[in-house]
């Protein structure tokens, strides 16, 4: 650590924000080897190497520290940045960033691994489903429902129903190679691969919504 970070004070400074992402990252580590049920706020601050207190501090309860988890995880590849409309950059520029970031999210192990855990659970536990799902896809989808209200305000792109064009947007992205992924008979697509799907995908969206 820096001697920036350790020199900080007051609340927020940047030592509680190194103690935050330690939490974060072994509550991510946790509840992917362990489970949900099985990991502990003792067992995140052990892997942490924080105390439980420091824990608490940072996130009320387990089901806030998951939530936390999903949410950080969406944001390592899809900053809310991503969803601004910067003046002068090509609409279909902006298409694409978005895309290259949710193709890398949602192939990565991490994101195959709890969209698992959450499919075995779910029957079980349908309150952390909807904690998975307001923290991650919920909050893609209204990022980008946002987004396209504004590409169709300024008339780069006719778009009626932003929030189903986003659904759309979002599922030809994931394609049938995501399906083969999670069920665990395929590879994720990479490379010149990746980025050929992703420009496939956007270029159909650009001709499915122009004026």
């Amino acid at each position: 650590m820096s001697n920036t970070l350790s020199a900080s004070n007051g609340p927020g400074r940047p030592k509680d924000l190194a103690k935050r992402q330690a939490i974060l990252d072994a509550a991510k580590n946790l509840f992917l080897s362990n489970g949900y049920a099985s990991t502990s706020m003792d067992a995140v601050a052990s892997e942490a190497g924080v105390s439980k207190l420091t824990v608490y501090s940072h996130f009320n309860d387990k089901e806030t520290l998951f939530s936390a988890a999903v949410v950080a995880k969406c944001e390592e590849q899809l900053p809310t940045l991503f969803f601004e409309l910067p003046d002068g950059i090509p609409i279909e520029n902006v298409l694409l960033n978005i895309a290259r970031g949710f193709h890398l999210l949602v192939n990565s192990d991490e994101s195959v691994n709890l969209h698992r855990l959450i499919m075995a659970l779910g029957s079980q536990d349908p309150k952390l489903s909807q904690i998975f799902f307001e923290a991650g896809p919920q909050r893609m989808l209204q990022g980008m429902e946002r987004l396209l209200t504004k590409i169709d305000q300024v008339g780069a792109l006719s778009i009626d129903k932003p929030l189903n064009a986003a659904e759309h947007f979002f599922c030809l992205l994931k394609g049938a190679a995501n399906f083969r992924l999670l069920y665990g008979c395929g590879e994720p697509l990479s490379g010149e691969a990746a980025e050929a799907h992703v420009q496939e995908v956007v270029a159909l969206f650009m001709r499915a919504y122009r004026p």
